[in-house]
């Protein structure tokens, strides 16, 4: 539950935030850490931060997949799904339609 433990923890590995206790997963600082660290660690995030679009954008650089994990709203963000299919193709099924339809991103 120490935050400073936590923060480094995940600045050193991401995938340590699924561990952390809950009341930190809303603790922006940690979760940008995590997300730089390993973009998967989204998953362990508030639905709150999974809207942030500095946060997502951090972790689709990361691990393209992490898109997954993303507040729907963001499935239209044509710079977040840019970057995510960048980083691993296959997270063109987590873009909306119109984005999937778009040559340039489908490229």
């Amino acid at each position: 539950n120490d935050r400073e433990i936590v923060l480094t923890a995940v600045t050193h590995d991401g995938c340590a935030f699924e561990y952390a206790n809950e009341e930190l997963n809303n603790d922006r600082e940690i979760v940008l850490a995590a997300v730089t660290d390993n973009g998967w660690a989204l998953q362990f995030a508030s639905q709150e931060l999974r809207n942030d679009r500095e946060i997502v954008l951090t972790a689709v650089t990361h691990d393209g997949c992490a898109f997954e994990y993303a507040n729907e709203e963001l499935n239209n963000d044509r710079e977040i799904v840019l970057a995510a299919v960048t980083d691993n193709g296959w997270a063109l099924q987590f873009a909306s339609q119109e984005l999937r339809n778009d040559r340039e991103i489908v490229l």
